[in-house]
């Protein structure tokens, strides 16, 4: 009975998004916030018509959703933008790598100690699993055609690719605070992280580049064409993340360097496959991950968090990015609208509930943290699921330049 209304809710859903979906991307309110919406509506708080256990009840459900839907996210990313393009962003994306994603794990680690007064470790593994950009919720900020219209192509080219990356190299942050927690010493923390991230890229790389080769052999015998080869894909990425789980390496980092290893060695210069994987998770793949997450949110815990909880999804989504973005504008070769835009758009979403219930897994259920860390996933996608729009008008304003 609830896995038919899941998917009853999903179809509907869906119908309704494929139908209205050039409307709908006029309108201040994104898909993860509809599948967001419905979701409570049909959870245990409102109808019942859905009644999953929460997610501190049941965290793998949502751990291998949001596996599965990063991945595929990731690859989009990785094949959004040809080679020769994403290149160019390569000294603000790897700034934003080094820099923002470090400060942003810290502050929001000190926000978390300093509102909820809790231990340091618990504290940094808040911090550590927020800290990635969201390569979900970016998408439906970057993708589209109203983005492409307000929006420079630099930004949305630095906002996508920072996404695609920080997801796999947020794994090593996410150790060092299980260090701290104390199943893993500051060594085998090192260790792990060295070994997940070497593997991820050497399985990754290795995987897109054969990919791309077999790919280009069976366009010359003629076995291939643009869909086949989309869903050839999305198979890879697949096949890749399963391949890095059986190797302990990190699955997310490795199928985003598949699909770059795949992007670069693949002769067919098209983008099409890859805006249609866009246009598909953007619309249809978010549904049911938003909506489950929606039908099993913690209320009991946030109703316990006090006046803190929200204080902290605030706070956390002003302080965490905006403030650094502007400091190290002049680096990132950015004019302010630019840097106010990408630092209120580095949305907390899918990858961080991935990495909250990745620490859930490894040192069991931290009812503050899991649950406080789902309420800055539910404000992040509340408030730039509305804003998006709106954020894209006062950018062309205040930037006062021709689009690209």
């Amino acid at each position: 009975m609830t896995m038919d209304t899941v998917l009853t809710a999903i179809g509907v859903l869906g119908a309704v998004v494929a139908s209205l979906s050039a409307r709908i991307r006029r309108l201040p309110v994104s898909e993860p916030l509809m599948g967001l919406l419905i979701g409570i509506l049909l959870g245990r708080q409102v109808s019942g018509l859905l009644p999953l256990p929460t997610l501190l009840d049941d965290h793998a459900l949502i751990h291998e959703a949001t596996r599965l839907l990063l991945a595929v996210s990731v690859m989009s990313v990785a094949l959004r933008y040809p080679i020769a393009e994403a290149r160019k962003q390569r000294r603000p994306v790897f700034i934003l790598l080094l820099v923002a994603m470090p400060a942003m794990a810290f502050v929001t680690a000190g926000l978390t100690w300093a509102l909820l007064g809790v231990s340091v470790a618990a504290a940094a593994l808040l911090g550590a699993a927020v800290c990635p950009t969201d390569p979900v919720l970016a998408s439906s900020v970057v993708t589209g055609e109203p983005a492409e219209h307000d929006l420079p192509a630099r930004d949305r080219q630095v906002l996508s690719l920072e996404s695609g990356a920080n997801d796999g190299l947020a794994l090593p942050f996410v150790l060092v605070a299980i260090a701290l927690a104390g199943p893993l010493t500051g060594t085998d923390a090192l260790l792990e992280s060295v070994w997940q991230v070497l593997a991820a890229i050497v399985v990754g790389v290795s995987a897109g580049w054969l990919a791309a080769h077999a790919l280009r052999i069976g366009e010359e015998h003629g076995a291939t064409d643009t869909e086949p080869a989309l869903l050839f894909t999305l198979l890879l990425a697949l096949g890749v993340l399963g391949a890095a789980g059986l190797l302990k390496a990190d699955g997310i980092l490795a199928v985003f360097a598949a699909g770059l290893a795949f992007n670069y060695a693949s002769t067919r210069g098209d983008r099409a496959g890859a805006v249609s994987i866009d246009e598909a998770i953007n619309r249809f793949a978010v549904l049911p991950v938003f909506l489950l997450f929606g039908a099993m949110l913690p209320w009991e815990v946030w109703a316990d968090l006090g006046w803190q909880g929200p204080a902290l999804a605030v706070a956390v989504l002003v302080l965490r990015r905006v403030p650094l973005l502007l400091l190290i504008r002049r680096t990132l070769k950015m004019e302010r609208p630019d840097a106010l835009y990408l630092g209120w758009f580095g949305p907390v979403g899918v990858s961080a509930l991935f990495y909250l219930t990745l620490e859930a897994d490894r040192l069991g259920v931290d009812p503050v943290v899991l649950g406080a860390g789902a309420l800055v996933v539910a404000a992040s996608t509340v408030a730039h699921g509305v804003t998006s729009a709106p954020g894209r008008l006062l950018y062309r304003r205040a930037a006062h330049e021709p689009r690209s």
